[in-house]
């Protein structure tokens, strides 16, 4: 799906990395408590396999696709219905909420303002996101999806991947207490629950091992949007 810090291009890259862990550990659980548009979550293979997100228009329309639903997602959603929709939320499914909010808007950015319609009359990005939202589906059917933050995960023998929001870029929908994640993180990485911990982002704290990297453009800071940053994928000890 559409989604703002999207790891869809980098996920041939991490994703076989992911795996490789659950396969050489032989874990049955794997957990990726920012979930997001699921682009990462969908090319893993593991027993059992949980999303979760704070974000509650978000989980619910990836709950809809998962279960099938993605052929009734609207072709297209109009300047007038898009305002309607954010403007008056309750008035409307979350699922669709969410589709409004992540794919009829600019640069897939929560409600960032109407992607406006192209030359050929049609909200191209609007069908462009059903279109891969269907393809999706049955990608995503075996995950559960949760609505809560990473706090609430206390993983024990699982495969976790973090995606959180990076440090320094564009704010997502709420503010993000990075030093609490970080003791999350290493608190669950300890001996005794048995848990592999991957991070993506551009930086960590001291003593965290980065074990993948790859030049990008960045699209995410304000202060460098358009020159080349460094992904990274850190393995919390």
């Amino acid at each position: 799906m559409k989604y703002m810090g999207s790891k869809r291009r980098l996920a041939k890259h991490i994703a076989p990395i992911i795996q490789g862990y659950i396969d050489k550990g032989g874990y049955k659980t794997y957990i990726e408590p920012f979930v997001g548009g699921a682009n990462m979550i969908e090319a893993i293979q593991c027993e059992d396999k949980h999303g979760s997100d704070s974000h509650r228009h978000l989980i619910e329309l990836m709950r809809f696709v998962s279960e099938g639903n993605a052929h009734k997602l609207p072709d297209t959603i109009t300047e007038e219905e898009y305002v309607a929709i954010r403007d008056n939320k309750d008035d409307y499914p979350d699922w669709l909420v969410g589709f409004c909010g992540f794919n009829a808007t600019f640069g897939a950015k929560w409600f960032g303002g109407y992607a406006r319609p192209r030359k050929n009359g049609y909200d191209r990005d609007v069908i462009c996101g059903k279109i891969g939202l269907e393809k999706q589906g049955p990608l995503i059917a075996d995950v559960e999806f949760q609505c809560h933050t990473y706090r609430q995960w206390a993983p024990e023998n699982c495969v976790v991947y973090c995606d959180p929001p990076y440090a320094g870029t564009t704010k997502y929908k709420d503010g993000f207490d990075h030093a609490d994640f970080w003791r999350w993180c290493k608190k669950y990485a300890e001996p005794q629950h048995n848990n592999v911990i991957l991070v993506s982002e551009y930086s960590a704290p001291n003593g965290v091992a980065c074990i993948w990297q790859k030049e990008i453009e960045n699209t995410l800071s304000k202060d460098v949007k358009g020159k080349k940053g460094v992904e990274k994928l850190f393995l919390v000890k």
